[in-house]
């Protein structure tokens, strides 16, 4: 295990962080991954990611990728000392992120109208399903239901050609991961503007939106249907497995008949022109399978990569995590959440001088509670410990010890 070596850009950047499930960590992740310092406040339940396989020794893995470098604490916000507790905290901090339902944070009085009333130079990111406000905000929105709901589900099916009968099952959730990186974005971005003016700003994140916005193609040829349907790259099988090959332009499609050793093909009528193919596309394909059929699909893959045309084997996600290309990227990081090293992904992007790495701590369900309180808030223990007689902060026994520090 390495730790980041580097300063951070964001050293120096406090977060207190509402969020649960996947994106509103997965934003604050990224921003934990750049050196801010994230304070993840949780119920005395703790976020359900907790409890979610894969698992070893009762800690998950899934919440450990969701929430390396983070800190946490556990408050009961229907409590009313939880609540001053919190804005407390928020008058110390940069910016607060949470993926509540509408509406809650402002009946906790947590909203940014009243946080920003505290600290005028806050950055207050709501992420929700449908926005904070309009007909559909009160609803449950979760990644799956944001694939339905936006669209994608359906192009996808539309895609398939017939061959299936309804929307494609999907354990990926694209909503939830492409939403948060959009929120780490505009988090960013206001971050910029409160040091450029001095003020601090609200962004209302919708899910939905993310997803429209990933549908680009899509949203146009809703409006404006083409004459025919585009040729879309489908799996080419080798005798022992898939892979996929895109002659994207003119010129890879002449490599690609080279490479197969089917010179021919670039001076055949039916595959000599783009709009050519486009017609005789789906017997392209059946040529490109018999060609590969013969061949195993490391060896097609390699035939293709010589002659210089965009191509892949289908790999698993096990396969892909050995592959050369992240080995030598260290897009792996490891960490230890108390349970054992694991393997979490680093950021898709790098800085020349500051770290952009996985930190290695994943925190206790309120573990750094009454640390925080005391090195934050000057609170001594005493203090600490009421909270924790009414209910209000919980932890675990091994932070007990800032308890007793008077």
């Amino acid at each position: 295990m390495v730790a980041c070596a580097k300063p951070g850009i964001l050293d120096g950047v406090r977060v207190l962080d509402f969020t649960t499930m996947m994106s509103g960590p997965y934003a604050t992740r990224l921003m934990a991954d750049l050196g801010a310092e994230i304070i993840k406040v949780e119920s005395p339940e703790g976020d359900l990611v907790r409890t979610r396989p894969p698992s070893r020794n009762g800690r998950s893995a899934y919440f450990a990728q969701l929430n390396a470098g983070k800190k946490s604490i556990a408050l009961d916000l229907k409590r009313p000392e939880a609540v001053a507790l919190v804005r407390e905290l928020a008058a110390k901090c940069d910016v607060v992120v949470e993926n509540y339902r509408p509406g809650v944070m402002k009946r906790f009085g947590l909203d940014y109208e009243a946080l920003s009333a505290l600290n005028p130079r806050l950055v207050y990111c709501a992420i929700s399903g449908f926005g904070q406000q309009g007909s559909w905000a009160g609803r449950s929105a979760y990644a799956p239901v944001l694939h339905a709901a936006s669209g994608y589900d359906m192009a996808n099916l539309d895609y398939q050609e017939g061959d299936l009968d309804r929307p494609m099952k999907n354990g990926i959730f694209v909503a939830d991961v492409l939403g948060g990186s959009l929120a780490f974005g505009a988090i960013q971005a206001a971050l910029l503007g409160v040091a450029r003016t001095g003020r601090g700003e609200s962004v209302d994140l919708s899910l939905l939106d993310a997803m429209v916005g990933l549908l680009v193609y899509e949203c146009q040829e809703a409006q404006f249907p083409a004459e025919r349907r585009r040729p879309l790259y489908t799996p080419t099988r080798a005798s022992d497995g898939f892979l996929l090959i895109a002659p994207v332009s003119q010129k890879s499609f002449e490599a690609l008949a080279r490479g197969t050793g089917h010179p021919e093909w670039i001076g055949d009528e039916r595959f000599a022109t783009v709009r050519a193919r486009e017609h005789y596309w789906s017997e392209l394909m059946r040529l490109l399978d018999e060609w590969a059929g013969v061949r195993s699909a490391a060896e097609c893959e390699a035939a293709m990569n010589a002659a210089g045309v965009p191509c892949s084997r289908y790999f698993t996600v096990r396969e892909t995590m050995q592959l050369p290309p992240l080995r030598e990227r260290g897009t792996l990081a490891i960490i230890d959440d108390g349970a054992g090293p694991i393997e979490v992904p680093n950021p898709a992007f790098r800085f020349a001088n500051t770290a952009a790495c996985a930190r290695n701590s994943v925190p206790a369900l309120g573990e750094d509670g009454p640390a925080i309180l005391a090195g934050l808030l000057g609170y001594g223990g005493e203090r600490i410990a009421a909270l924790g007689r009414s209910g209000a902060m919980i932890w675990p026994a091994e932070a007990e010890s800032a308890v007793r520090c008077e």
